[in-house]
C-alpha cells in the first residue's frame, strides 16, 4: 500500500464572533494553502473530507455542500465524518486510509466551526448533547462538570495539585502568543502570563478556572494529504504519516469503573492503582484515565515502530480542552507511567526546550477550539514544525518555538470524555 504524506495546509485565525460566514473562513485557510502549493490546481483534488461538529451551531444542515461549492470543488466526492471533538482527527485518519488503500491520490481535509451564532448557554447545551441525553444530560450534565469530576478523581488517586494544572495553563498560553492564528493572542496580545494570573482567573468548576479551559471559538483549517505517487509533484518537503490509531470507550465515564471490556487489558496500569483506594472492577482506565487513547496510541506506535515515545518523539500536539486532560493523556500515551504526569510539568519535560514539548501551538485552551477545525490546525502546526517553517508562517519572532531538527511528532484528538479518538504519528524524510 502507498505511503501517505501531508503536503500543505492553512488556518483562518481562531477567535470569537468572527464576522465572516463559515465558507469565507474555510476559503481563507484554503487560500493560504494554495499560496504555498503553486503547482496545485483545483481539478487535481480527488475528494474532500468535511469536518464540523454540530449542524445546530451553524444553524445549517448539510453545510459541507455549501463549503465545497464555495471552494469550487462542487464536482468532487465529499464525505462528512462526525464524532464530536474527535471529528477533525477522525477526518484526517479516514482521508489517510482512503489514500492508503489506493482509491484516491489527493484529498483535501477541511474543518470549521461557528460557535457564536447562538448564545453561550445554548452552545454549551449543544455540546452537552454529545453526552448521554437519556441519563447524564437530563440531570444537568455538561462538559465543564464532566471533566472537572474526572480531574478531581485523578487528583485524588495520583496527587497532582491545582498548581500543576495552572503551570500547564501558563505553558500553553505563553506558547500561543507566538501563534498569529491563536485566539489568545488576538484577544490579549503578546504579553506573557504568570502563575498568579492563572490563580486569579475566574473559577468555573473546581479545580478549573478560565485559563484551564478551552474557549468558545470560530475559525477554520484545511490540510492536503497525498499519495507517495503525487506528493513530490507539489512539494519538496512532504511530511509522512507513519502511524495511526483509533480507540473508543463507554459514553458514560461512570461506567468505566466496571467495564468488562477493559478488565485485564493493561495489567501494568492496573497494578499502579493506589493500594489505599478501594479498587474498582476495572482499575484501568476507570474514571481517572483515558483508555481509548492508550489503545489508539499503542496502535499508532506499532505502525511507526516507536518503542519509547518520550525519547523518539520531538513534539506533541494534544487535544486537551482542560489542563488536567493534558496531564492525564501524557500517562495514557506512555510519555510517563500512570500517576507520574505531574512530574512532566514539574520537571519541565513538556515545556518548550524540554525533552518532549507539548502544545507549542497553544492548542485548545489558548490557540482556540472551533471544534471541527481544532485538530486540523494542530496538524498544520506539526507540519510547519517538521518542515521548519514556523518563523516563515508565524513571523520571525516565533523562532523561539521552532523545534530545530525535529523529525517526528504526535497528534492526538478525541471526542466526548475520551469516548472516541485517534493518534497520528508524523515524520519527515
Amino acid at each position: 500500500m502507498t505511503k501517505v504524506a501531508m503536503i500543505g495546509g492553512g488556518v483562518s485565525r481562531f477567535d470569537v464572533n468572527r464576522r465572516e460566514v463559515a465558507e469565507e473562513l474555510v476559503a481563507q485557510a484554503y487560500r493560504q494553502m494554495l499560496n504555498d502549493l503553486p503547482e496545485l490546481e483545483t481539478r487535481d483534488i480527488d475528494a474532500v473530507m468535511l469536518s464540523y461538529f454540530s449542524d445546530h451551531l451553524n444553524q445549517q444542515l448539510c453545510m459541507g455542500w455549501i463549503i465545497q461549492d464555495y471552494l469550487g470543488l462542487g464536482t468532487k466526492p465529499g464525505y462528512r465524518v462526525e464524532s464530536g471533538g474527535a471529528t477533525p482527527v477522525d477526518n484526517i485518519i479516514n482521508a489517510y486510509l482512503l489514500i492508503k488503500s489506493g482509491y484516491y491520490d489527493l484529498i483535501l481535509v477541511a474543518g470549521w466551526e461557528k460557535m457564536s451564532e447562538v448564545d453561550t448557554a445554548k452552545t454549551n447545551e449543544f455540546i452537552a448533547a454529545a453526552s448521554d441525553t437519556d441519563w447524564d444530560f437530563t440531570v444537568g450534565g455538561y462538559y465543564n462538570g464532566y471533566y472537572a469530576a474526572l480531574e478531581v478523581r485523578h487528583m485524588h488517586l495520583f496527587g497532582e495539585t491545582e498548581e500543576d494544572l495552572h503551570r500547564i495553563a501558563v505553558k500553553d498560553h505563553n506558547n500561543a502568543i507566538e501563534n498569529p492564528f491563536s485566539q489568545w493572542r488576538s484577544q490579549h496580545g503578546m504579553g506573557k502570563i504568570t502563575l498568579d494570573d492563572a490563580w486569579s482567573s475566574r473559577l468555573i468548576c473546581w479545580p478549573y478556572r478560565t485559563l484551564n479551559i478551552a474557549n468558545i471559538s470560530e475559525g477554520a483549517a484545511v490540510l492536503l494529504l497525498a499519495s507517495e505517487k503525487v506528493a513530490k509533484k507539489y512539494t519538496d518537503s512532504p511530511v509522512w504519516i507513519e502511524g495511526v490509531g483509533l480507540g473508543t470507550d463507554s459514553m458514560r465515564p461512570g461506567d468505566r469503573l466496571a467495564n468488562w471490556a477493559w478488565k485485564g487489558l493493561y495489567p501494568e496500569d492496573e497494578g499502579l492503582y493506589p493500594v489505599w483506594a478501594k479498587t474498582p472492577l476495572t482499575p484501568y482506565p476507570e474514571m481517572s484515565n483515558f483508555g481509548s487513547m492508550r489503545f489508539a496510541a499503542d496502535a499508532a506506535y506499532r505502525d511507526a515502530g516507536i518503542e519509547n515515545p518520550i525519547k523518539e518523539l520531538d513534539l506533541a500536539e494534544i487535544f486537551a480542552p482542560y489542563s488536567g486532560v493534558e496531564l492525564t493523556l501524557w500517562e495514557d500515551m506512555r510519555f510517563c507511567k500512570r500517576g507520574e504526569g505531574k512530574n512532566l510539568i514539574r520537571e519541565g519535560i513538556v515545556e518548550n526546550g524540554g525533552k518532549l514539548p507539548t502544545q507549542l501551538s497553544g492548542a485548545l485552551t489558548a490557540q482556540g477550539h472551533p471544534v471541527g477545525a481544532s485538530s486540523i490546525a494542530m496538524a498544520n502546526h506539526v507540519f510547519w514544525q517538521l518542515t521548519e517553517q514556523i518563523p516563515k508562517v508565524y513571523g520571525s519572532k516565533a523562532s523561539s518555538i521552532q523545534q530545530s531538527g525535529a523529525s517526528k511528532a504526535l497528534l492526538q484528538g478525541h471526542g466526548g470524555t475520551g469516548c472516541q479518538g485517534g493518534v497520528i504519528i508524523f515524520g519527515r524524510d
